[in-house]
């Protein structure tokens, strides 16, 4: 540390992007330094005797290196030697943004079902669904639970209203396994999205939109975090396009992350091929060409950093 280091003719010098340490080819020893700034701190970054391997910190040799520059992402050195140009990694790159996982609060099933005890309220009986055009029958089911976990259910079978007596009710607009999955989780507190992989994202899809129809906030959360959990090669570009569709920003942030990310995947599993949105499309092709003009901007720098080594 500070002026307890040797060094052996200290010939070149390089920062990190953080300008939180100093990297020193230390030129008769063969090795590279690294100084922290604040501290002073002196630690050997690669260090192996002469030779001309490339490599991750000890397991890197080159024979009297003297210039060095760093990567703009701070985890590599190119130093020049003796013996010729090299590669160190003293340090892993970021990794690719991450998206926090989605909080789901605690359930209030069993506080929601001791309301429908002593309240006089709540009708009695029980209703029978008739589901989607060909109206499939979701029978037997508790008026009092339902209103006792859905405010739209509340109100649906309140007092004055039509359906409060009816033994059967239609609902449009939704399939018979998604609805079913809805009154499941109202009356067992049990999240169903089937057993198919590839289908249990769009399940999550369409139970998240029931979720909101029937004001069922918590079943929302736990269908978001379904579908963040659900991007994969063959789901992202149809989550990509249901998140553009229903304006969900995260999903479509994550989708576009990880189709840049995993485009050869996305590709094989046949995503390309399953695009519709032309919107999408052009948001997808914005995203390739940034990527290529910040690969262009990486190897300029780095082409840069190697001339002033050669210097």
């Amino acid at each position: 540390v500070g002026d307890a280091a040797q060094f052996n003719s200290p010939a070149g010098i390089a920062i990190s992007p953080d300008s939180s340490a100093l990297f020193v080819t230390d030129h008769l020893n063969d090795t590279i330094r690294r100084v922290e700034v604040a501290t002073g701190e002196v630690t050997t970054v690669a260090s192996s005797g002469r030779g001309s391997v490339d490599g991750v910190g000890d397991a890197q040799e080159f024979y009297h290196p003297i210039g060095l520059a760093i990567s703009p992402d701070g985890s590599t050195l190119l130093v020049s030697s003796t013996g010729g140009l090299h590669h160190v990694c003293v340090a892993a790159p970021p990794p690719p943004p991450s998206f926090a996982p989605i909080v789901v609060p605690p359930s209030t099933f069993s506080a929601d079902m001791a309301k429908t005890w002593g309240d006089a309220s709540l009708p009695q009986g029980m209703v029978t669904f008739l589901v989607g055009d060909d109206e499939e029958r979701v029978e037997h089911v508790t008026k009092a639970n339902l209103c006792a976990r859905s405010p739209v259910f509340r109100t649906m079978f309140g007092i004055g209203m039509k359906e409060r007596d009816a033994a059967e009710v239609t609902v449009r607009n939704t399939d018979l396994a998604t609805f079913t999955a809805l009154v499941r989780y109202l009356c067992t507190d049990q999240l169903d999205l089937g057993e198919e992989e590839g289908g249990r994202a769009q399940r999550a899809l369409d139970l998240r939109e029931l979720a909101q129809m029937y004001q069922v906030p918590r079943l929302e959360l736990l269908c978001a975090q379904a579908l963040q959990e659900s991007v994969a090669p063959a789901t992202a570009v149809p989550l990509l396009e249901a998140a553009h569709t229903t304006g969900d920003g995260r999903l479509l942030a994550q989708c576009r992350r990880y189709v840049a990310d995993h485009a050869a995947e996305v590709r094989a599993s046949g995503g390309v091929e399953q695009l519709r949105d032309l919107g999408v499309a052009k948001g997808l092709l914005g995203d390739a060409l940034d990527q290529v003009a910040e690969l262009k901007g990486t190897v300029a720098a780095r082409d840069v950093e190697l001339e002033k080594v050669r210097a």
